[in-house]
Order: C-alpha cells, then sequence, then structure tokens
C-alpha cells in the first residue's frame, strides 16, 4: 500500500477548502505516447465545443474561481492552474509536454476543471503537510519562474518550508525523469462534495496508473476538509 499522507488545512480555511490527495509508487516515467493518443483529440474537442462560448460560461469553470475567491485570491488577475490549461486549447494552442506523469495530470485537471498540484516525495515530508498563509519572507522557487512570494497567500508547506499552491509548484519538489514517488493534491472549493471530489481522485488514481507511470496501486488518501 502506497504512503498516507497526513495534510491538515488551516482553521482559517474551515468550511473555504477541500483537499483529496492521490499518491503513486513504483512509477516509470516515460513520454507519454500513449497518453497523447486520448490527450490531443480531448483538447481538439474542448476547443470545439467551446469555441463561441465565454470562458466564463464553461462548464465547471466556476468551482475553481469560488476555490480561489475562498483562499482571498482575484482569478480574474491570478488565473487557476486549470483555467489557464483551458484559455491555452481554447485559443488553439498546443500545451506543453513535460513526461507522462505530468503530461497525465494536466489531462485530469484539464477533465475537471480544478487545480492540481503535484510533488516528487522524496523532496516532501508527507506526514506534516498543511495548508496555511505564508508569513513575512516566505516563498519558494517556482518551476522555470521567479521567487514566488507567499506573504499573505495560501500554500503548502511541509517541515522544511512551502513546496506548492494552487497555482504554481516548488522547482524543489518538482517532478523528475527518476521521480519513483508522487504526490497529486486536488485543491477544491468546500462546496464541492466529498462525494464528487473523492470521484475526481479515483480519476486521477485510474489515470495515473493507465498514463503516468504509475503502479497498480495508485489511489487517493484521505479528503481533508
Amino acid at each position: 500500500m502506497a504512503l498516507e499522507p497526513r495534510i491538515e488545512i488551516d482553521p482559517e480555511l474551515s468550511g473555504k477548502v477541500r483537499l483529496a490527495p492521490v499518491v503513486a509508487e513504483g512509477l516509470k516515467i516515460d513520454n507519454a505516447e500513449s497518453l497523447w493518443v486520448v490527450f490531443r483529440p480531448f483538447c481538439t474537442e474542448l476547443a470545439a465545443i467551446y469555441r463561441d462560448v465565454k470562458i466564463g460560461e464553461v462548464p465547471g469553470i466556476q468551482a475553481a474561481r469560488r476555490l480561489y475567491r475562498a483562499i482571498g485570491l482575484d482569478p480574474t488577475r491570478l488565473r487557476p492552474s486549470s483555467e489557464a490549461l483551458l484559455r491555452r486549447v481554447l485559443k488553439g494552442n498546443e500545451l506543453y509536454r513535460i513526461n507522462s506523469l505530468v503530461d497525465t495530470i494536466n489531462y485530469c485537471s484539464l477533465s475537471y476543471l480544478l487545480p492540481v498540484g503535484l510533488y516528487d516525495l522524496d523532496y516532501v515530508e508527507a506526514e506534516s503537510i498543511v495548508l496555511r498563509k505564508g508569513a513575512s519572507g516566505e516563498s519558494f522557487e517556482g518551476i522555470r519562474k521567479d521567487t514566488v512570494n507567499l506573504e499573505g497567500r495560501y500554500a503548502l508547506f511541509d517541515k522544511t518550508g512551502p513546496f506548492g499552491s494552487p497555482t504554481s509548484d516548488s522547482d524543489r519538489a518538482r517532478i523528475r525523469r527518476q521521480t519513483s514517488r508522487a504526490l497529486a493534491v486536488i485543491f477544491a472549493p468546500y462546496e464541492m462534495s466529498e462525494k464528487v471530489l473523492a470521484g475526481h481522485a479515483h480519476f486521477t488514481a485510474d489515470q495515473v496508473s493507465r498514463f503516468g507511470g504509475g503502479h497498480p496501486d495508485t489511489w487517493m488518501g484521505r479528503i481533508a476538509v
């Protein structure tokens, strides 16, 4: 059985946020050729269906926006990562191809339109994760980005420090080609029922096992509320 992470949510966010962890061990990451046989037509279909629809009227898009408002962010100024993916697809732009695990998580995020953080468990202390507001001076180095300032913003922290948020992930915990253990965290508004969120988590576990290089025991952990 895969490691069960312990994720806590700051009491300030009680009744505002839900988190669903998905853990995969025994990963064998590749170039994701099998995934893109499915992912590319999916993107083409989305672009065709929502070509003439305003982004805010796409079914499901408002859930991530509600999440952002609940944690004090304006989703029209700082886009949820899931919405950023959808906007790129609707513009007809190709999504970046990274590796089988990262691309699979992007596929999942785009499927249910919620932000998903993805972290290498060899660089995260999974027994002591908390979603809390960053204090003055707290930050992390983003993936291909400058330093991400976390003062007044909510992020995931372990004993070492911050390593991810609904908007961006840290370079410390990024997925490498040699990553063998990973944690995905789905960020959702509290209004989304545990049953619906659990369905998204099971879908994610299934896709990681199918395309992302995951072991058949890839599984979802306890939803944090």
